[in-house]
């Protein structure tokens, strides 16, 4: 695998990702992925970008993870090998030549396409766009299979079977049942019949969420104190970042990725672009936050030209990458004493959903924490609903009505 070329005309492709719009965030992590792969090449032994992007498959399972490094290999293997410069059409026809998509009838292909053209036009995410459009690809797929490659041709029975076994055990979800309809919502417009008959077809199925494990009084009282101690073993920017996170509710990315331009010591602001969602977000510096910036910047941070917030303790000092973020929160947890029995949550969204609660039970409007959160949904707050104890206490009902035996009571 020859990257002569590469090394030698990145910074044209830099270059044009900068003057065509391209987020910051979105051309750092084309830096990070050109920078490592000339220096990983050989010890490594690559001998194509496929090779590249298997590699990341043996060190994470994560569909979102994987999607977005093969996305950007991709986009630097067309520039490197043909010239091509990033362009999201082209990045379309590069997933449509694999899958589910490839196999479909002609007729099927034209309803994915169409909601793609519709849903990019609206502004929808492309991760979105790409999840939506592949359930629907799958879902297609496996009529086509049972001999129905057109829309007229679909029946209840095999669209029920989709969802359910032989012996009506449930095998795909209601967020799988949702992302389909979406697709074929679009197409109404053309195929008002036959999609309204299938979308009549999809089973009712109810959305399920898990019971979210919440931060307790006193492991928040443990927290803060560990946090605030000087004596116990964290360092500084380990004491930063967990301030941030409890304090601030910002996701984990996000901390990340903030940059000493992030800081408005002037206006006392945090304002970034969410990673998630692609959004500006502004946040309040409290003096809490502030002050254990402060205190990493003067008296822990190396000195280095870089200019995200947190870096490596050891040269070359890159910026801490996205999974560091939960080994700072595992350390956080571990010097607080708490939440070390397996199966207990560690991770730093525990402090987003904490953030959440407490700003409910407070009386705090959704509207507000929606914005606080930087939610670009009002729902993605509901969640979060389930642990809001004192708002739920009001929605109690009283037992008296209703005999109970005595022995519940019990000890």
């Amino acid at each position: 695998m020859n990257v002569q070329n590469l090394r030698d005309n990145y910074p044209k492709l830099i270059s044009y990702m900068e003057t065509n719009g391209y987020s910051k965030i979105y051309v750092a992590r084309f830096k990070r992925e050109i920078k490592k792969i000339p220096v990983a090449v050989d010890s490594k032994q690559w001998s194509c970008y496929t090779d590249v992007y298997l590699d990341y498959t043996k060190t994470s399972s994560s569909p979102d993870y994987l999607r977005n490094k093969q996305n950007i290999i991709d986009a630097i293997e067309q520039f490197d090998v043909f010239g091509r410069y990033p362009d999201e059409r082209l990045r379309h026809e590069l997933l449509k030549k694999r899958g589910a998509y490839a196999l479909l009838s002609e007729e099927f292909k034209s309803i994915i396409d169409h909601y793609c053209k519709v849903e990019k036009k609206r502004g929808k995410k492309d991760s979105s766009i790409y999840t939506e459009s592949h359930n629907a690809s799958t879902f297609f797929l496996s009529l086509q299979q049972k001999g129905m490659d057109s829309l007229d041709k679909i029946t209840e029975k095999a669209v029920l079977s989709i969802f359910m076994s032989s012996d009506e055990t449930l095998i795909k979800s209601c967020s799988y049942k949702n992302k389909i309809a979406a697709v074929l919502k679009t197409a109404i417009p053309y195929h008002r019949q036959t999609c309204s008959r299938i979308l009549a077809f999809l089973p009712a199925l109810r959305e399920t969420r898990k019971n979210i494990q919440y931060l307790r009084p006193e492991e928040i009282k443990k927290v803060k104190g560990t946090l605030a101690d000087s004596k116990n073993l964290l360092t500084l920017c380990d004491k930063a970042i967990g301030i941030l996170a409890l304090f601030t509710g910002l996701r984990s990315c996000d901390i990340a990725g903030l940059t000493l331009e992030s800081i408005d010591w002037d206006r006392d602001l945090i304002s970034i672009t969410q990673q998630k969602t692609e959004f500006p977000l502004e946040l309040p510096l409290t003096a809490v936050v502030g002050n254990a910036i402060y205190d990493y910047l003067t008296s822990e941070r190396p000195h280095t030209e870089s200019r995200y917030l947190f870096v490596s303790q050891n040269k070359p000092y890159d910026r801490l990458k996205n999974e560091s973020m939960g080994n700072v929160a595992v350390r956080i947890f571990k010097a607080a004493g708490i939440r070390q029995l397996k199966g207990d949550r560690k991770g730093f969204h525990i402090f987003r959903h904490h953030l959440a609660t407490a700003l409910l039970g407070n009386g705090v409007s959704s509207p507000v924490i929606s914005r606080t959160l930087g939610h670009s949904s009002p729902n993605s707050l509901e969640p979060y609903l389930s642990a809001d104890f004192p708002h739920l206490k009001e929605c109690s009902m009283s037992i008296e009505r209703f005999p109970v035996p005595e022995e519940v009571f019990l000890p």
